[in-house]
């Protein structure tokens, strides 16, 4: 990866979109709420469309929300991971053996104890499952963003990238396994699987194709597709959030 590359990486310009991105991302919610209400059939029928209980209409979101993301990891960089071994060190720790299993805990604590009486009973188990998958998925794009605001080194947040990211595609899965079944609920194998093939496999694979083929047109190239796709992801964000919420705005539809 050439300095030029490096850099581009780590201080992508914001926009007037990124400035005001929480705006957005309060108006999807509303958005995505008024939707369900208004459209719940519709709705519904996004909903059932469905691999191994994954959304295929938000698997696909993700994938655009993402790749422009994965492009710019180059996984040449884990070379690098010897210049930096005590940061990564902890920064793998902190992923893999202090995150998912303190997030267990405080799952835990605080959704079947805590606030235990508060919950519907039936969506108890459901909610925990959701803070172990968040806990357990390292966030690529966000490195990125936090790398560029603290002004971190381009090359360093490239090599954790890669090696976080051939970590999770065999260490998701076992990882959440074992802590789904720790907190007492069954383990949905198929559905964990078809998450790690669709939202990690497939898409690393397809970026790094993508990568090397504008690459291989030159690095004027590569710079100015990233420059167009970037809001991509942000726009992709956001009408993930709009087709999350809308579930909810049908439910409160029905319980009118």
């Amino acid at each position: 990866m050439s300095a030029q590359e490096a850099i581009a990486v780590e201080r992508p310009a914001m926009g007037f979109f990124e400035r005001w991105l929480t705006l957005w991302v309060f108006l999807c919610i509303v958005a995505g709420i008024a939707l369900g209400q208004a459209l719940p059939g519709p709705v519904r029928a996004l909903g059932a469309m469905e691999l191994a209980r994954v959304n295929i209409p938000v698997g696909l979101l993700i994938w655009v929300m993402i790749i422009p993301m994965l492009l710019k990891i180059d996984f040449g960089a884990l070379h690098q991971v010897k210049d930096h071994l005590k940061g990564i060190g902890v920064t793998l720790v902190i992923n893999w053996l202090v995150k998912p299993f303190s997030m267990a805990f405080l799952a835990w604590l605080f959704v079947r104890v805590l606030f235990a009486p508060l919950l519907p009973a039936d969506q108890i188990d459901s909610y925990i499952a959701g803070l172990i998958l968040l806990a357990a998925a390292p966030c690529t794009a966000m490195v990125f963003v936090w790398s560029r605001l603290c002004n971190g080194n381009a090359y360093f947040t490239l090599s954790q990238v890669a090696l976080n990211d051939v970590i999770m595609i065999f260490a998701f899965a076992p990882v959440v396994g074992l802590l789904l079944g720790i907190s007492s609920i069954t383990v949905p194998w198929a559905t964990l699987i078809t998450s790690v093939v669709l939202y990690i496999v497939i898409p690393v694979i397809l970026a790094q194709i993508i990568r090397r083929l504008l690459l291989a047109r030159g690095q004027g190239t590569f710079d100015a597709l990233m420059a167009k796709i970037q809001p991509w992801s942000v726009a992709a964000l956001l009408v993930t959030l709009v087709l999350l919420l809308r579930s909810r705005g049908a439910r409160f539809s029905n319980s009118l």
